[in-house]
Parts: structure tokens; sequence; C-alpha cells
């Protein structure tokens, strides 16, 4: 259900997200950053990393197509991820939601804590979060 992305990818997630350049996605592509959520050939969804500081996993990105959304696949994908992020060695993660978003009740379900935040000048406040794993 849930595996890394390969260069072979690109063309379909680029399609999908817009908030990447290209030339940064094939990068993360080729630094094994990316993951996709997938059923049965059909995609439903990826997620993709950086490193906080060069060295905290920092989660960028975690979307599902529409179909695929309020079906639980999030929670999976997120421990998926996260499991994978342990396996690298690293004891914790972090992510960010802007605050107007539903999203930061999804993340303190998985564990999250709010550590802080920052709001650019003329945006919503930024909320970052963090797992220790």
């Amino acid at each position: 259900m849930f595996r890394l992305a390969e260069e072979k990818d690109f063309d379909f997630i680029s399609k999908w997200d817009q908030h990447i350049d290209r030339k940064e996605l094939k990068t993360i592509l080729s630094l094994k950053r990316v993951y996709i959520a997938e059923s049965e050939d059909n995609f439903m969804g990826w997620l993709r990393y950086n490193l906080f500081w060069d060295s905290i996993p920092f989660m960028n990105m975690l979307y599902f197509l529409e179909d695929y959304r309020k079906k639980g696949i999030g929670r999976e994908f997120v421990a998926y991820w996260e499991k994978e992020m342990q396996k690298l060695g690293y004891q914790r993660v972090m992510t960010s939601t802007v605050s107007k978003e539903y999203a930061q009740h999804f993340y303190y379900k998985l564990g999250y804590i709010g550590i802080g935040g920052f709001m650019l000048q003329g945006e919503p406040y930024e909320i970052i979060l963090e797992k220790e794993l």
C-alpha cells in the first residue's frame, strides 16, 4: 500500500504536487524522501519530507486525492513513515500546519506536540509539531 517513490514516478507526482519546483522534486526523489500511497496500482497520495536542521525528518507534504480522504489511510501512512524514519536511525520527526487548518487536530491525535510556530507577513500562524519515536 505504501512504498518509496522512484524516479519513474516523477511525471505522475509532479502532475499533482504543485507545491514544489520540478527540479527540487527530482532532487528529493533521488534522495529517497518521497513515499507513495497506492492501492491495486491506483495512486492515492504521497508524503514527502526533508531534514530540519539537516538532522530531523520534517514532513513537508502529506496529500491524498479526494476519493481517499477521511478513510484512515493518512493515519496508516504517517505511522508507516515514522517506522521508516526509525529504521533510518532517527529518534524524532517534525511537521507543521497552518493554524486555521484541521490538520493540526489530525497530528495531535497521532501524538505530535506543538513546539512553537511563526507567522509570515500576511499569512496565518504556522504551528510546528514534533513527535518522539
